[in-house]
């Protein structure tokens, strides 16, 4: 009898046990999207919400000032077709700045994060210095990099003719400015976020590899191509990714230096987009050109992904052709 009644007792416990538990369990998950709901609010209303309705604009013709009124895919055929003269121009020039500007961007930090990977007095200075671009105003950079490279009285032509050598018109020039601009942008990319990624990278690389190869008999190129290049492909992948996208949307220097000219010659895609928008009022079709850079950005970025599995090596990755 004594048995009988402690089994009858012993479900009920049980019972309460596993409901506390499930309790709890929904309790923290209840917590846990309290704590995430205003990042989960913040992304559909800055971030979904705009994407939506930039996508129905993209649609209609739209001067911020008319209802929108519907148009179907015109405004992808106008900018397709070369009805806009100025589409194809704007793509072309701005994936000439992506194709010279994101290998030397990466090149050149990686560079400089080898140099500043090195131990002797100051280096911490050093690393400092390097990473203020990246703590300088776009903006600020812009306008002061217009005020040096002026042709009248700039500082980098004032150098130029003490030394004896003709100063460029560079930012007023049509076949200096793009140059121009691209030479900005490389001195931004070569110090800060990109350089500080790459030096944690080489300094997570095990020194036991670099001295098992040194003994084998690999000098330093050696080394660093067999070994040092794959321990960070994965952060020099992330870098090209990223520095596609960044160039791509390439805009304060050209907006702030230059405003896309002399004769257009850094009228880049982003700007043209911002003037269609704000200069005028063709919110429709800006819409349909940010559409359309979206879905260049995404080929890029998936191209450059299935690209990565035959040079980028992850750590504990297992290969089948290995």
């Amino acid at each position: 009898m004594a048995k009988s009644i402690g089994a009858t007792h012993a479900v009920p416990r049980k019972g309460i046990r596993l409901w506390s538990r499930r309790g709890v369990a929904r309790s923290e998950a209840l917590w846990g999207w309290i704590w995430i709901s205003p990042w989960v609010v913040g992304f559909l209303i800055f971030l979904v919400g705009p994407m939506i309705a930039s996508f129905y604009f993209s649609l209609t013709d739209y001067d911020l000032i008319s209802p929108p009124r519907f148009v179907g895919l015109e405004n992808y055929i106008t900018a397709l077709s070369g009805e806009d003269e100025l589409f194809w121009p704007s793509l072309g020039r701005t994936m000439l700045f992506v194709a010279i500007t994101v290998p030397l961007g990466v090149a050149g930090s990686l560079g400089m994060a080898l140099l500043l990977n090195q131990a002797f007095r100051g280096i911490a200075l050093f690393r400092t210095i390097f990473y203020l671009p990246s703590l300088v105003p776009p903006v600020a950079a812009a306008l002061i990099w217009a005020w040096m490279l002026q042709p009248s009285f700039g500082i980098v032509n004032y150098f130029l003719q003490t030394i004896g050598l003709p100063g460029p018109p560079w930012m007023t020039s049509p076949q200096w400015a793009l140059p121009s601009v691209i030479v900005v942008a490389l001195w931004s990319s070569l110090g800060g976020a990109r350089m500080l990624i790459f030096l944690a990278a080489l300094q997570d690389v095990p020194q036991e590899l670099t001295e098992a190869a040194k003994i084998d008999g690999a000098n330093a190129l050696q080394r660093f191509l067999n070994v040092t290049v794959p321990m960070i492909s994965p952060v020099i992948f992330f870098n090209f990714v990223l520095g596609v996208i960044g160039s791509f949307s390439v805009f304060t220097v050209a907006y702030i230096a230059t405003d896309g000219g002399p004769a257009y010659a850094t009228w880049f895609y982003v700007l043209h987009l911002f003037h269609n928008a704000f200069s005028f009022l063709r919110m429709g079709y800006a819409s349909a050109l940010a559409w359309i850079l979206f879905a260049l950005l995404l080929a890029f970025t998936f191209t450059q992904f299935r690209l990565a599995k035959s040079w980028v090596h992850y750590g504990g990755e297992t290969r089948a052709d290995a």
